[in-house]
């Protein structure tokens, strides 16, 4: 799954890249987010795709009564598996009309060795943006009437690499091609049309290396580039 992942290029480059403008001008690079931490991430929405929000990691669906249910939920919808996300009700409704980019430059997994995992940085050829398919929600709070943005980031079976690298679960993100942005975007596509832009990016794409355990500590935080140094390991293969 994903559930840790970075975004380390400046607003201005963002910006320019994905042809976007920021609502927020004090938001700043990411090296590590932690979505069990439910940060607020830039996304860009289907409805407003000429701007870059700050959404909630963890969405909460619309039908959600109580602020404990969102609280609870939230912890299993970092991730929706694109194999089942017409059919899971937290997520049927946002795959076919809220979608999401979800920019990014990396993205953490652990490769498990002899009984000890090990993290690693996963990103694309010289380092480029790029973005995950993501899905949204706007939910409301009964009680107080505040709209809360939240999302979801698409998985899918893991490409040759990342079965190596992540090699329990083998899964990875849906990483878009830039491509497939605007079709992504489109409201009006059938679940067949959206369905072939799930498919996994290849392995000769993807660039990794191992990094230190930091990103584990708890003194360790969201915007600290140490995070992301490589660290090498004699003992993995």
């Amino acid at each position: 799954m994903c559930f840790h992942y970075s975004i380390t290029k400046e607003r201005s480059i963002i910006a320019n890249e994905l042809r976007a403008d920021w609502t927020d001008e004090h938001w700043k690079p990411i090296y590590h987010a932690d979505g069990f931490r439910f940060l607020k991430m830039p996304v860009i929405t289907c409805d407003n795709p000429s701007i870059i929000q700050l959404f909630h990691w963890g969405l909460i669906p619309g039908w959600i009564k109580t602020k404990k249910e969102a609280d609870q939920i939230k912890n299993h919808t970092l991730n929706a598996r694109s194999e089942t996300v017409f059919q899971k009700p937290s997520f049927r409704y946002s795959i076919t009309s809220n979608r999401c980019l979800i920019p990014a430059d990396g993205f953490f997994e652990w490769m498990a060795f002899n009984k000890k995992k090990y993290p690693h940085y996963i990103f694309l050829k010289n380092h480029e943006l790029f973005c995950f398919a993501g899905i949204f929600s706007v939910w409301t709070d009964r009680e107080t009437g505040e709209m809360i943005p939240t999302f979801s980031i698409l998985t899918t079976e893991a490409n040759t690499t990342l079965q190596r690298i992540h090699n329990i679960k083998k899964r990875m993100p849906v990483i878009l091609d830039p491509i497939h942005y605007p079709d992504w975007l489109n409201p009006s596509l059938s679940s067949e049309q959206i369905t072939p832009m799930f498919s996994r990016l290849a392995s000769a794409r993807i660039d990794y290396y191992s990094i230190s355990r930091l990103i584990t500590a708890k003194t360790a935080h969201a915007h600290d580039p140490a995070i992301i140094e490589p660290m090498i390991y004699p003992e993995l293969p």
